[in-house]
């Protein structure tokens, strides 16, 4: 049953991220939340707090002119879930290190939720 609920809030996640829809994606986030993205072990953003989330979620927002996010596989342990992703996007705006507007990102990484109840309070995206 824990399983099943804690699948459909991050179906739930996900499909508003893929639909650039920031309110919606803060529907099951605790309002204490770390939040952290990790390329390569290093961890390149951390966020604490719903409303810090929710402002870097609108700039992210503007990054990009699509985006999709796919699960292709969960793992379940206790109250933590770790979801394979593949990412792909196009870009809206030239970003530092060369990227430019209209590039192509295909990407494969994880994304790691703990819950406190049925709120997410951590999720780190790693790539």
């Amino acid at each position: 049953m824990k399983n099943q609920l804690f699948t459909q809030i991050i179906e739930n996640y996900i499909q508003a991220y893929n639909q650039f829809d920031v309110e919606k994606m803060m529907a099951d986030m605790h309002d204490n939340l770390k939040f952290e993205n990790i390329s390569d072990g290093v961890v390149t953003l951390a966020v604490e707090g719903i409303h810090a989330l929710k402002n870097q979620a609108k700039q992210a927002v503007a990054i990009f002119k699509e985006r999709k996010q796919t699960i292709t596989n969960y793992k379940f342990n206790d109250h933590e879930v770790t979801v394979d992703i593949d990412f792909e996007g196009t870009l809206a705006t030239d970003l530092p290190g060369g990227l430019k507007a209209g590039n192509r990102l295909d990407l494969k990484g994880k994304s790691i939720f703990n819950f406190v109840g049925n709120k997410i309070i951590y999720l780190g995206d790693i790539r």
